[in-house]
Formats: C-alpha cells, structure tokens, sequence
C-alpha cells in the first residue's frame, strides 16, 4: 500500500503490537531491563545507499530504511517516563494543575476511528482538517527550536543560552521569545530530572516576560509513561525516589524501580507533568512535532491525539491510546528525516502542510549527524542533532524562525 494512504494502524497490527508491549512491560516492572538498541542517525558524509558506523560505533541508517519507528529504540517496548526540580516527597512544579486540565477519554488502547466524515485515508487531510479544531499559536516575534536532548543538562542549557532564552544563571531573558522543545528530554542520560523541572520554571518565567515556552511530548516521555525504562540510566532511576503523586499502577512494580514507576506510570507526578504538554503543537506558520505529522494524524484530529493523550496520562490505564503507541504515531514516523526523502513523501507532506496552512513542519526524533538539516524544498526542518553527549561532542544547534526566515544557529560544544 502506498505510504501515507494507509490507516494509522490495522486491529491486527495493533493487537500484535499490544503483545509485544505487554510483555516488555512485564519485563520492565519485574526489573529486567533488556539490552538497548543503538538509535538510527543520519551521516551525510558517508554513501546514501549503506549504513555506516559511526566513531562511536553506533549503526546509522540506511537511505532504504524505513519511517515507522519499530525496531529502532524498540517500540515493542511500551510503558513511562518524565521529570522536574522537586525534592525528594514534593510535588514537581505544575504537575498538580495537569490533573484538572480538559481531556477526553478518546480510544485508550485501541483502533483508531476517524472524525465524521474521514476515512483516514492521505487523500482526506484537506478535508478534514475542519474536523478537529487544533489550536494555532499566534505569531512570535521570534522563535527558537530544540531538539532532542535526552538527558543533558549542560547541552540544554548551552542549546538555550545559544538561542537567546536563558543567562548564565538559567534564568529566562528571552523577553518575547518562543522557545518549542521538540520532546525526548528524557531518557540516555543522568540529568532528566533538572531538564523537566527547568523547562517547567522557564515556561511560567517566559509567561510574565511575555514570551513562551512550548515543550511537547516525544516517543521517550510516552515510552516512559508507559513503564518502557530500558533506556534509563543508572542515576536516573533513583532520582525520582519519594516524589508525589505517586501513580496507584506502581504499587506491584518491585522496590528496585518503583520510585521511577510512582513518577512516570499514569497519575505519577511527573506523568502529570507531560500531561500538561501536547504531542503536536502549531505556532503561526509552522507545525512543530516529535516525528512527524502524516495525512492519517490529520484525518483523525490532532487536538484528538492531544487530548487522548493527556487523559491517558492523567488517569491511565496502563496501556496509552493507539494514537499515541501506533508505530505510525506521531513520536515514532521518521517518513521525512531519513534520506533520500522521496517525491512521494514530499507530496504527502505538502498535503498536511495544505491541510493544517502552515509553511512548514519541524521535527526531531532522528539524528542529523552534520547538524540541522532541511528536505522537500525547506518545507520540514529536521532539527535533532545528538545534542546529548550520548551522541558524541556534536556542535550545539538551534533552529531559528524570525519574521519568515529559517536558519540554524550553531556553536561549538
């Protein structure tokens, strides 16, 4: 079937998918943490038509690969995860407002069904975007970009004192500045916890400057919140021991990792965080998501997927909503980062960009290994560039948006 025309899972699909996520599950909260699979990144200096290896000795990926996420990072594995500056029995900041936020329940776990009048097919995007009133942010006066930073604190903040947000105190002195992270703070790396609650305390700080904080949701927060923790770092499993709320599904996990699973499973404090954040967002004229937005995620509603997934967050159950743990989801599609990106793709892209009248989409979700890197004639901007030292010593780099213009900003580490 032709990419982008096919439902955003089949019944089938996802009930094979639900095993494998059940059981990956059972494996995490019995404290069997399974080997990790090394991430796909993009290196343009090597032939398009291979994989090759980076320094490191990470696979990176092959110009025939594939765009759903199963298989890189293991999206078999499905269950937690999210964080912020709280001491050991506090609440993280915000996360208590999150449990009052609007929510539909929507299809937790199961098919996906589309608007009246979608078939969810690629050809329905212009039609139905009508069918889900999404909320488009106003225009910034400028903006920044970040992507993934997993678990790096100094890259965070060198990524936003880069940008303009932050002084050398991680105070926000970006004014009127709009700063969207992209997801995936968590996971790989020992700083998670301070990443989540900075984001937290730079979103109300840019408010009362009169500028924004956008943080969103990436295939690491919902694999968190879903009690996925391979990829946690020894530290970062102890550094959520006592925080409250503590989510009622972690009262079985063993001692070993229950800190975490109180935090991250639905109802935790810091799935309340993630709660308060969307999976896909629109500023102006740019669309900014985790992976990637494709005609099927326009068909069934994009405030849909939002709301399903801050209900799912808030209350559970364990098992998030097939909109948000397809392999087709948005935090999982990699259709526009790996290269060559086809006329076919570019097309399709041009169909959600048409649909929801935007220039332009912005994503993360796969490593750019020479820094920021644009396709379809500018009209998606890929903007993770392993800025994590799990990657290496990559350049920081932001994307910038300011009165139309596009470019990367970049230092050196």
């Amino acid at each position: 079937m032709p990419r982008g025309s096919a439902r955003l899972d089949s019944p089938a699909r996802l009930v094979s998918h639900r095993r494998v996520r059940a059981s990956i599950l059972a494996l995490a909260l019995f404290g069997v943490v399974a080997c990790e699979e090394p991430p796909i990144i993009i290196d343009r200096s090597a032939p398009a038509s291979k994989p090759v290896t980076t320094e490191s000795g990470m696979r990176t990926a092959s110009s025939s690969g594939g765009s759903g996420g199963s298989g890189v990072e293991g999206q078999g594995g499905i269950a937690g995860r999210a964080p912020a500056v709280a001491g050991a029995g506090q609440s993280p900041a915000g996360a208590g407002a999150a449990a009052t936020g609007a929510a539909a329940t929507g299809a937790a776990g199961g098919a996906l069904s589309e608007p009246a009048g979608g078939s969810g097919t690629a050809g329905d995007a212009s039609d139905a975007a009508s069918a889900d009133t999404f909320v488009r942010q106003s225009a910034p006066a400028r903006l920044i970009a970040v992507g993934d930073v997993h678990g790096d604190l100094e890259a965070t903040r060198a990524a936003l004192r880069l940008g303009g947000a932050i002084d050398a105190s991680d105070r926000w002195i970006g004014g009127d500045l709009t700063v969207v992270q992209t997801g995936d703070e968590l996971d790989r790396g020992d700083d998670e916890r301070q990443i989540v609650d900075l984001f937290v305390r730079l979103e109300r700080e840019a408010k009362a400057s009169g500028g924004r904080v956008i943080a969103l949701n990436g295939n690491h927060e919902t694999m968190n919140v879903q009690g996925d923790f391979r990829y946690v770092t020894p530290a970062a499993f102890s550094a959520f021991d006592g925080v409250t709320p503590r989510s009622p599904l972690a009262e079985t996990a063993p001692k070993t990792i229950q800190g975490r699973a109180a935090a991250f499973l639905p109802g935790g404090a810091y799935a309340l965080v993630f709660a308060q954040r969307d999976v896909v967002a629109v500023v102006d004229d740019s669309v900014f998501v985790h992976g990637g937005v494709l005609p099927e995620h326009v068909a069934y509603g994009l405030e849909r997927i939002n709301r399903e997934t801050r209900a799912w967050m808030q209350k559970g159950p364990l098992a998030a909503p097939a909109s948000i743990a397809s392999e087709r989801a948005p935090v999982w599609v990699r259709d526009y980062s790996l290269d060559p990106v086809s006329a076919e793709t570019c097309s399709m892209l041009g169909q959600v960009l048409d649909a929801l009248k935007v220039k332009r989409m912005v994503v993360g979700h796969t490593v750019q290994q020479g820094g920021i890197t644009s396709a379809c004639g500018e009209r998606v901007w890929r903007i993770d560039v392993g800025l994590a030292r799990y990657y290496g010593a990559n350049a920081i780099s932001v994307l910038e948006i300011n009165a139309g213009t596009v470019r990367a900003l970049t230092a050196p580490r």
